[in-house]
């Protein structure tokens, strides 16, 4: 009873919630220390208390294959279900970085793309430390960007298989989201207002000269201007179809990824009916062998 969803549990992509993590995994949970004495009758109010508690994230390690404590409420999680609501304050949390870390994992397992963007997005401005448990037991440091880029980029993480998110790029074609704005778009603006002053300050120079003289130096000083913003929007171009091709990139090894799945998945029937016909075979010689 203490391992089964709660009854008023909403399916997520298609499926019981804890199937999003995998049998041989949530097995090991339901049999770890740390799942029956801390996460027995665990309500939403509460696991916030012990994910408070948290030192590190991780999937699994050693070779017996041990749960740690971020694994076991990310799956406590899935079996209550909390309200979206919940979820969205522990992502929005900047006090406990583990706790903040766990809200993303599960909206990441749990949530749809766009949600997934929509709230995931805004952490990349979050630079803090985590402590990360690998296979080997052994810590290792990685950022909160780190972690977040991981989440919406790599199939599997924390030992998890994620599922698929739409590509951003699809979204924004769709004018179901808002094109990306990097922060560095915003230092770059900061430096032109602070080479507006300097142009200022050389006209007021440049008054004590001759007007011809003055005339020629303002069409330099603009021609420079001009030519230095034709070049940041040669290089924001650049960028853009740069990050196109890697997209159609992607999903063209998505395509070529789900094709060999689904030729896998024939060879494996027609074995598998192969080897039924040959058992149904042996059986009928076997009781021609009775009868006679």
């Amino acid at each position: 009873m203490a391992n089964r969803t709660v009854k008023d549990a909403k399916s997520v992509h298609g499926t019981n919630p804890q199937y999003l993590v995998e049998k041989i995994i949530r097995s090991r949970i339901y049999d770890s220390k740390y799942w029956k004495e801390e996460c027995f009758a665990l309500t939403a109010e509460l696991l916030v208390d012990k994910a408070m508690e948290l030192r590190f994230i991780g999937g699994v390690y050693g070779g017996n294959i041990k749960p740690t404590p971020f694994l076991c409420l990310t799956l406590k999680m899935l079996q209550i279900q909390p309200e979206k609501d919940i979820v969205v304050e522990f992502i929005k949390n900047e006090e406990f970085k583990y706790v903040r870390a766990l809200g993303a994992f599960y909206m990441r397992l749990t949530g749809s793309s766009l949600d997934c963007y929509k709230y995931l997005e805004p952490l990349y401005n979050d630079n803090r430390k985590l402590r990360r448990q690998n296979r080997q037991a052994e810590f290792e440091l990685i950022h909160m960007d780190e972690f977040i880029d991981e989440l919406l980029r790599e199939e599997r993480v924390c030992d998890v298989i994620l599922p698929r998110v739409q590509k951003r790029h699809i979204l924004e074609e769709n004018n179901e989201i808002e094109a990306k704005v990097s922060a560095l778009e915003d230092d770059l603006d900061e430096d032109i207002e602070m080479e507006e002053p300097e142009f200022a300050k050389n006209d007021v120079i440049q008054e004590s000269t001759s007007k011809p003289h003055k005339e020629k130096e303002r069409k330099r000083e603009r021609e420079r201007s001009r030519s230095k913003e034709r070049e940041r929007q040669k290089n924001r171009s650049r960028s853009r179809s740069r990050e196109r091709d890697r997209h159609k990139n992607e999903h063209k090894k998505d395509k070529d990824k789900e094709r060999r799945e689904r030729d896998n998945d024939r060879e494996r029937r027609d074995r598998g009916d192969k080897d039924r016909e040959r058992k149904r075979e042996r059986r009928e010689k076997d009781s021609d062998r009775k009868r006679r």
